[in-house]
């Protein structure tokens, strides 16, 4: 949790390897067929491992390609077509990016890094069994190898994604961009949008008792002092915090002002010394306390513990009550559903726009068919068009129940674009466009002046970029 809120495949292969393997649901080995390596010429000799390319200061091993096919394959990637060809070139892209990071001053802590790292081995090895056999399935002499080799791929990832968003920073699309984008394809050929819905909300917290939180405020207090006497904060945070995503690495967060956290939790970091542990506090998530392990300027690296008050049986009967009785008179005609969403919602994040979703991919409030969270499509599927859901118990992602009803307020076929009706959805393609082709003519200029050398039998790979300076 943070407190917040063809080519191309291959590339966005590579950017969910930048770490979303939470994602995935479980390794399903996938054979890669021989044809996927690269044909040796008569007579040559195939190494073990060596060096097969070098890019500015940075070296692509014969073993890198082969760590990429796992990786791949652990976040369930399919990889039958992939040719180490296309993954060779797809790293050397990488290490150009890491290398002109460097050279642009641009910083990856390795406290970052090993949060990130941690995450994916705790990744791995809940979905392979024990370390010994993540360590035994990428095919690495012990445990130590294996992270040393993975936090180095995961700082060059960092330092590439950081890379790539310098570049594509400042690329914007205007409107006669997007109408030239638009005009391009034939009738036949414009793209297809996918059949569409708008979903609201109303949504019931149960109250939580002041009892409740002083429990938990009582806790954190005694676990800031059991640090003070000489615990770990880094032990206490596995051990205690309710935050999921940042408990394996002790509760680290990093930490500045441009950050995307919630008021609450900037606010204590920074009013904090550096080596000590803030009072607890509290955000819409619950109680933390926060303890300040260095500062750098504006840069803080700080771990937190997260506890939430317990919800009763009894307010969480109430808050049923409630929503029946806001749903009652909805059906009844005494309210609409987006004035009742207005006055009665507990969500402050649609509250204000009558209940309506947002779609995080798209920041609109449509969501396609096929891309909808497969819970919340289950709870609508079957809903007619202005019909109310019974109410459902849910929970947040700290697990703690609410209730809410919900409602399909539109519906929208499957159609060709309409320059009118999904300006924005063009403007997104046509941005998109606009970008890959501006990494691209920067990749060009940079081959130019970065040194590159390609060994062996992959000097005779069809790249994309021109790494061989034909």
């Amino acid at each position: 949790m943070r407190f917040i809120n063809n080519r191309v495949v291959l590339f966005l292969a590579f950017a969910f390897l930048g770490l979303n393997f939470a994602a995935a649901q479980e390794i399903i080995p996938e054979k890669v067929k021989d044809s996927v390596k690269p044909k040796l010429t008569p007579g040559a000799k195939l190494k073990v491992d060596g060096v097969v390319a070098v890019v500015g200061d940075f070296v692509v091993l014969d073993s890198d390609i082969d760590l990429t096919y796992k990786e791949l394959q652990a976040s369930n990637m399919p990889i039958s077509d992939v040719t180490r060809c296309e993954l060779l070139g797809k790293l050397m892209e990488d290490k150009l990016y890491a290398h002109q990071a460097i050279q642009d001053s641009i910083v990856v802590s390795d406290a970052e890094v090993n949060e990130t790292m941690n995450r994916q081995i705790d990744y791995f090895v809940e979905n392979l069994g024990s370390p010994d056999k993540m360590v035994a399935y990428f095919k690495k002499k012990n445990l130590e190898t294996f992270k040393a080799e993975l936090f180095d791929m995961i700082k060059n990832q960092k330092l590439t994604e950081q890379m790539q968003k310098k570049i594509i920073d400042e690329v914007e699309i205007t409107p006669e961009e997007v109408r030239q984008f638009y005009a391009k394809f034939t009738k036949e050929d414009l793209p297809t949008f996918g059949a569409e819905m708008e979903v609201a909300q109303i949504v019931v917290k149960p109250e939580i008792s002041q009892a409740e939180k002083q429990k938990v405020i009582d806790r954190l207090k005694e676990i800031k002092k059991e640090v003070q006497d000489g615990a770990s904060f880094y032990s206490k945070a596995v051990l205690y915090t309710e935050d999921k995503a940042s408990a394996s690495s002790g509760g680290y967060i990093p930490v500045n002002r441009k950050s995307q956290l919630v008021k609450e939790f900037k606010d204590a970091a920074f009013s904090t010394d550096e080596g000590q542990i803030s009072e607890p506090f509290e955000t819409e998530y619950g109680f933390h306390i926060v303890f300040v392990e260095k500062i750098r300027g504006q840069e803080l690296d700080v771990r937190h513990i997260l506890m939430t008050p317990k919800v009763t049986p009894e307010s969480l009967a109430k808050a049923k009550e409630k929503i029946e009785k806001i749903r009652a008179k909805i059906v009844n005609g005494e309210i609409s559903f987006a004035d009742a969403a207005r006055s009665e919602s507990d969500e402050k994040d649609t509250r204000n726009s009558g209940g309506l979703l947002m779609n995080p991919r798209t920041l609109e409030t449509r969501f396609e068919l096929t891309k909808m969270d497969p819970t919340i499509y289950n709870q609508v599927a079957d809903l007619k068009d202005k019909t109310i859901s019974e109410p459902i118990m849910d929970q947040d992602r700290l697990g703690t129940p609410s209730w809410k009803i919900l409602t399909v307020t539109n519906r929208y076929d499957e159609h060709p674009a309409d320059y009118a009706k999904d300006y924005t959805k063009i403007k997104e393609l046509a941005l998109k466009e606009k970008q890959l082709k501006t990494i691209a003519k920067w990749s060009a200029a940079k081959i130019k002046e970065t040194y590159v050398k390609v060994n062996g039998e992959y000097r005779d790979c069809k790249f994309a970029n021109n790494w061989l300076k034909k």
